[in-house]
C-alpha cells in the first residue's frame, strides 16, 4: 500500500484508526492477502446501538484507589471516541474490540432506571456516594435520544440519594432543573472533564467531544445554577498536554470550579496498541518520547495494575507533573469551599407508596 492510500484511510471523527484483537476470543479477522482485495477489510462503520438488559446497575468499586464507592454505567462503549480512555478494554468482555468497537457499537441498558430503584429499595442498602459514571460517559450522543441518565437522576432525586457526576459533554445541561433539586441537599457533585485548550489536540484526542469553551461554559452554568462542580484534568500525557496543567486550572476557575484532580495516562491492556498507532499517525515526530515518559511513570511499562502508584505514576515526570498540579491548585483554587456529601436525607418508598425515613 502506497503512502497515500495509507493517509487516506485515516478515521476523521474517530479516536481509534484500528481495531484490535480480542484476547477472549479464539477467532479473529485477518487480511492474509491484501493484494486481492478490491477495498481494504477494515471499514469505518456508522454507529451501531445495542441493547442490554443487566440483573443489577450498581457496582461496588473494590479499587483501593477509590475507596468506600460505587458506580453505575447506563452505556457501554462510548462515542467520544477517546484515545486513551481505560474503559475500551471493557468493551472485549462483551465480545468486541477494545479499538474502532468501542466507539461505533454503544450498548445502552434501557432498564437502568427500573433497577436503581430495585436496589434503593433493598433494605441492606446502605447510602453511599454512586459515581455516574465510573466508565463511559453517561452523557455520550445516545442519551440525547434515549434519556437512561435522566431517568436515573429522577430515581436519586426521588430517594435523595447522592451522586457523582463526570462528564465531557454539555448535554448535562438539559438536567439542570433535576440537578439544581438534588444540590439544595448536598446530594450532587459534577466534574467535568477537560485534557487540552487546544482545540486541534482535543480533535485528535477525543474526536467527538465538546470544545473545551463550552465545557468550561458547562462549568460556570452549573455554578451559577448553585450545583457544585469542578475539573477533571484527566489524563495528563506527558509531552501532549502536561504543560497545560496552570492554565487547565487558572481556566476552570476563572468559569467557577471550586475543586480540581488529575490522573497520569496508563495505557493497559489492548490500549497500549491503540494509542501507540494513533500518536504515530498523529505525532510521529515526538511519538517515540511520549510513549517513554508514559514508561517512566510506570516502572518501565505502558501499563500498570499497581494499586496506589497506577494513577499518578512514579519517578521524576511523575512528581513534577504532582508538584505543578498542587501549586496550580494552591494558586487557584484557595479558599475555595469544600463540598460534603449529604448521607442523611435518604427516603425509601414502602409497598403502600408512601415515603419513610431511612
Amino acid at each position: 500500500m502506497s503512502e497515500n492510500e495509507e493517509n487516506n484511510m485515516y478515521f476523521k471523527g474517530r479516536g481509534s484508526q484500528i481495531n484490535t484483537t480480542n484476547k477472549f476470543l479464539k477467532n479473529s479477522y485477518t487480511t492474509e492477502h491484501d493484494e486481492v482485495l478490491d477495498e481494504p477489510l477494515l471499514s469505518n462503520e456508522k454507529t451501531q446501538l445495542l441493547f442490554e438488559y443487566p440483573k443489577k446497575i450498581i457496582n461496588r468499586v473494590k479499587s483501593p484507589d477509590i475507596y468506600g464507592m460505587y458506580s453505575m454505567n447506563p452505556y457501554q462503549g462510548c462515542e467520544h471516541g477517546c484515545i486513551y480512555c481505560y474503559a475500551r478494554n471493557t468493551h472485549e468482555y462483551w465480545g468486541y474490540s477494545a479499538g474502532l468497537d468501542f466507539e461505533r457499537k454503544i450498548i445502552a441498558k434501557p432498564e437502568a432506571p427500573k433497577l436503581l430503584e430495585k436496589q434503593l429499595m433493598n433494605k441492606n442498602w446502605i447510602v453511599a456516594p454512586i459515581m455516574f459514571s465510573g466508565n463511559t460517559d453517561c452523557y455520550q450522543p445516545a442519551e440525547r435520544k434515549l434519556q437512561i441518565t435522566r431517568q436515573m437522576l429522577e430515581v436519586l432525586l426521588k430517594f435523595k440519594h447522592p451522586v457523582s457526576m463526570i462528564t465531557k459533554n454539555n448535554l448535562i445541561l438539559r438536567d439542570i432543573d433535576i440537578l439544581q433539586e438534588m444540590a439544595k441537599l448536598n446530594l450532587v457533585h459534577v466534574m467535568i472533564s477537560i485534557t487540552s485548550l487546544k482545540d486541534d489536540l482535543r480533535l485528535k484526542m477525543e474526536p467527538r467531544t465538546v470544545t473545551a469553551k463550552n465545557r468550561l461554559k458547562v462549568i460556570e452554568k452549573l455554578n451559577n445554577a448553585g450545583i457544585p462542580s469542578g475539573i477533571m484534568a484527566a489524563p495528563i500525557i506527558p509531552g501532549l498536554n502536561s504543560d497545560e496543567i496552570p492554565q487547565l486550572i487558572e481556566a476552570a476557575t476563572n468559569h467557577g470550579a471550586i475543586s480540581a484532580g488529575y490522573t497520569i495516562v496508563r495505557l493497559n491492556g489492548s490500549i497500549a496498541d491503540i494509542f501507540k498507532d494513533w500518536i504515530h499517525k498523529n505525532f510521529p515526530d515526538r511519538a517515540d518520547k511520549v510513549l517513554h515518559h508514559i514508561e517512566n511513570m510506570h516502572g518501565g511499562s505502558l501499563s500498570d495494575n499497581r494499586y496506589g502508584k497506577r494513577m499518578r505514576g512514579e519517578g521524576n515526570i511523575a512528581q513534577s507533573i504532582n508538584q505543578l498540579f498542587k501549586i496550580s491548585v494552591k494558586k487557584y483554587l484557595a479558599g475555595r469551599n469544600k463540598f460534603e456529601f449529604n448521607l442523611d436525607s435518604f427516603v425509601r418508598t414502602d409497598k403502600s407508596g408512601q415515603m419513610n425515613l431511612f
